[in-house]
């Protein structure tokens, strides 16, 4: 029984295969381009990634407008939690609640994204930057309509109210301006 021997195994020398290093060098990403127009000089640079790229450039007031965000969340939430007939009257001027329910439930709500702002307080991502920013102009848009449309309903028009959808408006501006900031890629240098 004679078996037959392999074939003695042959050693491939990519680094003087010039097809396997292009191969190599594009499956890394290196030398070429990626989504940004960034340029990876060299494989470390490709595995670590380039830091400059995923940093946010804040706009100026942006923590600010975060810190005061959460404090407005925070504190109308827990108005509401606690004194619904308060906050109530004090937008709408009207004395006569229903039901203290839903604008406990409304506290409720409010205190869940109040939680949201106080985290992206403290986080650098832009993404995440961003989808706060995002949700509380959606938060802001929403409540603007909802008080127009009960205002509308009822036929009065009260000096807090006002003052809620005149505030209401300069947030949501406030918002849409640092969302979009956040947004713009960086000027390369």
């Amino acid at each position: 029984m004679a078996t037959k021997q392999p074939p003695p195994l042959m050693k491939k020398h990519s680094q003087t295969d010039l097809v396997s290093r292009l191969k190599t060098r594009k499956i890394l990403g290196v030398g070429g381009e990626d989504d940004d127009g960034e340029v990876h000089r060299s494989k470390i640079s490709q595995v670590l990634g380039n830091e400059i790229k995923f940093a946010v450039r804040e706009p100026l007031g942006l923590r600010v407008w975060q810190f005061v965000s959460a404090i407005i969340f925070s504190g109308v939430a827990i108005m509401a939690l606690t004194f619904p007939d308060q906050l109530y009257d004090a937008i709408f001027e009207e004395e006569s609640v229903n039901s203290k329910t839903p604008i406990r439930l409304y506290g409720g709500a409010l205190l869940s994204l109040s939680l949201i702002m106080w985290n992206a307080l403290y986080t650098s991502e832009k993404v995440i930057i961003r989808w706060t920013l995002l949700t509380e102009a959606c938060y802001f848009g929403v409540q603007f309509l909802v008080t127009t449309i009960t205002l509308v309903e009822s036929g009065r028009i009260s000096t807090g109210a006002m003052l809620l959808l005149a505030s209401r408006i300069l947030f949501i501006l406030i918002t849409v301006y640092y969302y979009y900031q956040v947004g713009r890629r960086p000027k390369k240098v």
